[in-house]
């Protein structure tokens, strides 16, 4: 499999096109090249944008279109955005950790140990992959388990010379249906954690059997359609050397940070810290370590603007569908019933709108349609936005960026099986999911 350069790599230089040599013709522009002129910086920002960068910046400005209008009013827009604002910089800080944890070489570092420790035996390899795509996506969040641990784990398949897929499908499949355990994994469970008022440990006290339930399916339907000898095609691999570190004070540093991002966590339950500035103290101590030993990787790249134009442009476009007849819709089909009946309509709703449009505005426009006394049917809808968004490549930010690194990195993803294997996972892990909340104790 070759390997295609990541964003932060830098790209090969082309050599110049030959062309005939001799004078301008007269009155022509000087070529920059021959002028001295510097490359214009905003023509090479646009060159730089991606479909989905576009995507992201299309919604902000229809949001924004929306304010202009008067389609949604100043202060629902106002109140609308004051209420991710905290959210925002949970996410900033959190992204900013990981890509540096990442540049320290942590990840690799984690990712060659496992295959070491599989010993060349798929299933301890397959054992000890779900394990790492899940706690990273329960304490780090799904986007960054999209972002960071997918080129980590194509590049433990190209080292160790196995398919990529099952490799790929592991970490996909985990970063959304692994991030039903705290609200610090998902930002649909930061919104829903705040409004059933369940702080981190009566969260986790409520979602911890949904959320085993929910492995365990992943888990079987990983194994039967991309890890059994059939789909794998080999009965063993080879473990890949361990490569040295680069610099052991940043591999360290960044590590301390991450384990000090978790105890921050924990610890703003007690002390009423935000998750905002549990994620952003960490983060500075990372940036502090880069500081000094690499500033080279303190890069506006580092910025995920992407995702803060793209979350923000979500809470004025859904605001505003609200008004204009989704409400409605999400009424329909969620119901105001809190038993087993509400539950499972609320969950596949959920899932079923999150596959058509993305779970963000999907668990919005549910949230407003959920009874606030029906605490059971709103966690339900959770588990539906959380779970369900397997099936279409644009049902979560997790899955876009995924087929993102995928595309990158010549890894083929067969669309028909991946929303068909999508369809079961979904179905399946949204019903055993929704029936472990309402019979756990």
């Amino acid at each position: 499999m070759s390997r295609v350069p990541s964003p932060s790599e830098p790209s090969p230089a082309e050599p110049a096109a030959p062309g005939p040599a001799g004078p301008p013709e007269a009155g022509a522009a000087p070529p920059r090249a021959l002028s001295g002129e510097p490359p214009s910086r905003v023509s090479g920002l646009l060159r730089s944008l991606g479909v989905l960068d576009w995507i992201r910046i299309g919604v902000l400005v229809l949001g924004l279109v929306f304010v202009a209008t008067g389609m949604l009013p100043a202060d629902t827009a106002r109140s609308s955005v004051g209420r991710i604002a905290p959210l925002l910089l949970f996410l900033f800080a959190v992204i900013v950790l990981a890509e540096l944890t990442k540049e320290a070489g942590v990840f690799d570092a984690i990712a060659q140990r496992m295959a070491r420790a599989g010993g060349g035996n798929y299933a301890a390899l397959f054992l000890l992959c779900v394990a790492f795509a899940s706690v990273n996506t329960v304490f780090l969040n799904l986007d960054t388990t999209a972002v960071l641990l997918t080129p980590v784990m194509l590049a433990l398949a190209a080292r160790a010379r196995i398919a990529a897929l099952p490799l790929a499908m592991t970490t996909v499949w985990l970063a959304n249906t692994a991030s039903l355990l705290l609200p610090v994994s998902n930002l649909t469970n930061l919104l829903a954690a705040d409004r059933v008022a369940l702080e981190t440990p009566a969260f986790a006290a409520r979602m911890w059997a949904p959320q085993l339930a929910v492995l365990a399916v992943t888990m079987a339907l990983l194994w039967t359609f991309y890890w059994r000898r059939g789909m794998r095609g080999a009965d063993a691999y080879d473990p890949p050397e361990i490569a040295p570190v680069r610099d052991r004070v940043l591999f360290f540093a960044t590590g301390l940070a991450c384990l000090l991002f978790i105890g921050a966590i924990l610890a703003g339950v007690h002390t009423g810290v935000q998750l905002g500035v549990a994620a952003a103290v960490p983060a500075v101590v990372a940036v502090a370590a880069f500081s000094l030993r690499d500033r080279t990787a303190l890069r506006p790249a580092l910025i995920p603007w992407q995702l803060l134009v793209f979350v923000t442009g979500l809470f004025l476009v859904v605001p505003t569908l609200e008004r204009y007849g989704l409400d409605d819709v999400m009424r329909s089909l969620v119901g105001d019933d809190d038993g087993t009946a509400g539950a499972l309509r609320a969950a596949f709703a959920g899932g079923g709108l999150s596959n058509v449009l993305n779970n963000l505005p999907a668990y919005v426009a549910g949230e407003s349609a959920v009874p606030a006394s029906n605490k059971d049917q709103l966690l339900s809808l959770l588990i539906g936005t959380n779970v369900g968004p397997v099936i279409t490549p644009w049902g979560s930010l997790a899955t876009l960026l995924w087929f993102e690194w995928c595309r990158r990195w010549d890894v083929r993803v067969p669309l028909l099986k991946f929303v068909l294997t999508g369809t079961i996972l979904a179905v399946l892990g949204c019903a055993v999911t929704v029936a472990a909340l309402l019979l756990a104790p």
